[in-house]
């Protein structure tokens, strides 16, 4: 069975942006952890996590500009999660946090 079978309730309708944008997500019993995220719309986004996640689990993940943003994780698998966001990013603002993620991706490493 595949993924989009599994979901069937599956809201993606937006294309999704490449980023390599490093922060940090709280889990709902306010632990901390390091994510990669590699793909974002306003409504989601693709992480990279070590830490262990399942369906259905909150996340509230820190963005550029925008601040904390709470999410849903909806899968997980081999060190990578699906989430959906509660809220949807502004258009505007999505469109400056975009351009602050990217300028990150170009930027020299330390």
């Amino acid at each position: 069975m595949g993924l989009a079978q599994r979901l069937p309730d599956d809201d993606r309708r937006e294309p999704r942006q490449p980023v390599l944008h490093r922060t940090r997500a709280a889990q709902a019993n306010g632990a901390e952890m390091p994510v990669v995220v590699v793909n974002i719309s306003p409504r989601g986004f693709m992480a990279r996590s070590e830490a262990p996640h399942e369906a259905g689990d909150l996340l509230a993940i820190h963005m550029p500009l925008i601040g904390a943003l709470e999410a849903e994780v909806r899968w997980s698998l081999g060190g990578r999660i699906g989430c959906r966001l509660l809220r949807p990013i502004d258009p505007a603002d999505y469109v400056l946090m975009l351009q602050i993620m990217m300028r990150g991706m170009t930027a020299p490493s330390a």
